[in-house]
């Protein structure tokens, strides 16, 4: 009876998971089946852009260097530099909320920080930080602590008036409002924040990796270009975007599960 409920769950899952992204799936492969007919059909050369089959078999052949010693390191920067995005990114955004005085002075030192180019910033943080970790991790923080912090601060300040009076009325503080009307309500707007910077961190970490870096996958692409290696630079490039999109995924689904707990909740106050 167990094994015959669990065979349905998990083929209700399959099949709601198939509909979702379905139709993604056939067309990924349909167009990696061109991708592979164009090359191997000499149309494309192979050292500007390699057949499919040919960044697999350079991701199994190069595994261990890629998968030990690369993706690692990468990961660590991407990991540090956006856990300090989030810590920073909600410290200024819960500031900025509280005191518009720190609003006026600090938000356009947010806004100007995203405009100067990473590309001219990487050389002065290596000379700051040396070939260390933190000479990435600086580049990660720089690009993905604006989504957060942006994200946020416009989450915090859609707070309903209506509710808004109802708790002044009875007998609430700022404080009180803040936890427990204008936090709720930042929560969709701040892990829109958090999937954006998740992004960006797997790009900030691989343009530091690739302007000064003794390893990570953004190194080892650079040293695979230089040397005419598409085929393990494009490998190095696929476990970048895998990396990229398993993290989003994950916040995805910690946004779900928020959502799922903040229903749950709700729906217990209204019947108490």
């Amino acid at each position: 009876m167990q094994n015959d409920r669990a065979e349905v769950s998990v083929w209700t899952w399959c099949s709601k998971w198939f509909s979702q992204y379905g139709l993604f799936i056939v067309l990924m492969l349909f167009l990696l089946a061109i991708w592979e007919v164009i090359v191997r059909m000499g149309w494309v050369p192979s050292f500007i852009i390699p057949a499919p089959t040919a960044i697999v078999s350079s991701l199994v052949e190069h595994r261990r260097l890629l998968l030990t010693i690369h993706l690692p390191a990468t990961f660590m920067e991407v990991i540090v530099g956006f856990v300090l995005s989030i810590v920073t990114g909600i410290t200024l955004a819960t500031g900025m909320h509280m005191n518009r005085s720190i609003e006026k002075a600090l938000y356009p030192f947010i806004v100007i920080s995203q405009t100067i180019p990473l590309i001219a910033l990487s050389p002065v943080f290596i000379l700051w930080f040396g070939y260390t970790l933190w000479s990435k991790v600086a580049v990660v923080f720089l690009i993905a602590f604006f989504p957060i912090v942006v994200s946020t601060y416009d989450g915090l300040r859609q707070g309903d008036p209506e509710q808004r009076e109802l708790l002044l009325t009875m007998g609430a503080n700022k404080w009180d409002i803040f936890c427990k009307l204008q936090v709720p309500l930042a929560l969709p707007s701040f892990f829109s924040g958090l999937k954006m910077s998740v992004v960006y961190c797997v790009v900030g970490a691989t343009i530091g990796e690739w302007l000064g870096g003794s390893k990570g996958l953004g190194y080892f692409s650079r040293r695979m270009s230089s040397n005419m290696n598409t085929d393990a630079m494009f490998a190095a490039i696929l476990l970048l975007s895998l990396l990229g999109i398993v993290l989003f995924v994950l916040i995805t689904w910690l946004e779900k599960r928020f959502s799922i707990r903040r229903q749950s909740h709700g729906g217990k106050r209204k019947v108490g």
